[in-house]
């Protein structure tokens, strides 16, 4: 597995960064799904340590997790202590999706763009354009996933909402979002019910 640990505007020590390694090696280990990379990313927040855990399972799937302390080795324990309890939380699953797929998920290219918010309080007149500033392009990869699966990876990333390719129907692009109360919805442009 390859690992890279690293640190914003602060040192990281060897032994920090062989105590990140073994703890995640003994976590996964206990996990199926063999992981591929590890990021491991340390920064300061006023008097506070932050640690943002990505780890990448050679499914597909990303678990990530972020940790908040007063020192460092507690930051990570916190980070890591919500990972494993989002692998926990799916193993069985986790299971069952490395036994149904013989191979890797499937990645596909895509740009993304972070876009300019108006000011907040200011009163503006009709814009110029309709043409919104473009702040930043970036890369990114779109999985192709079942609708479980995606569901899976969007909990397991904590994240609010997934895109991602359905592989049991070409229907192009579909999406995954946590809804306002609680439940789960799914976007799939093509299906006409």
């Amino acid at each position: 597995m390859q690992y890279q640990i690293s640190g914003k505007q602060i040192d990281i020590g060897e032994a920090l960064q062989s105590h990140v390694k073994s703890v995640i090696d003994e976590m996964i280990a206990k996990y199926p799904g063999r992981p591929t990379d590890a990021l491991v990313v340390f920064s300061r927040d006023g008097h506070e340590f932050v640690c943002e855990s990505v780890v990448h399972l050679s499914t597909g799937l990303t678990v990530q997790a972020r940790g908040r302390a007063a020192e460092i080795y507690a930051c990570f324990d916190s980070a890591l202590e919500k990972m494993e309890k989002q692998i926990r939380r799916y193993k069985r699953r986790l299971k069952d999706h490395y036994k149904d797929r013989a191979q890797p998920v499937e990645l596909s290219g895509a740009s993304s763009y972070i876009l300019a918010a108006g000011e907040d309080g200011a009163e503006e007149l009709e814009p110029e354009t309709l043409a919104p500033m473009i702040i930043a392009e970036m890369q990114m990869q779109i999985p192709q996933l079942s609708v479980g699966e995606a569901v899976m990876q969007m909990e397991l990333a904590g994240a609010p909402v997934l895109v991602f390719r359905n592989e049991k129907q070409d229907t192009g692009v579909n999406v995954v979002y946590r809804r306002e109360d609680g439940n789960i919805g799914w976007i799939d442009p093509n299906t006409v019910r």
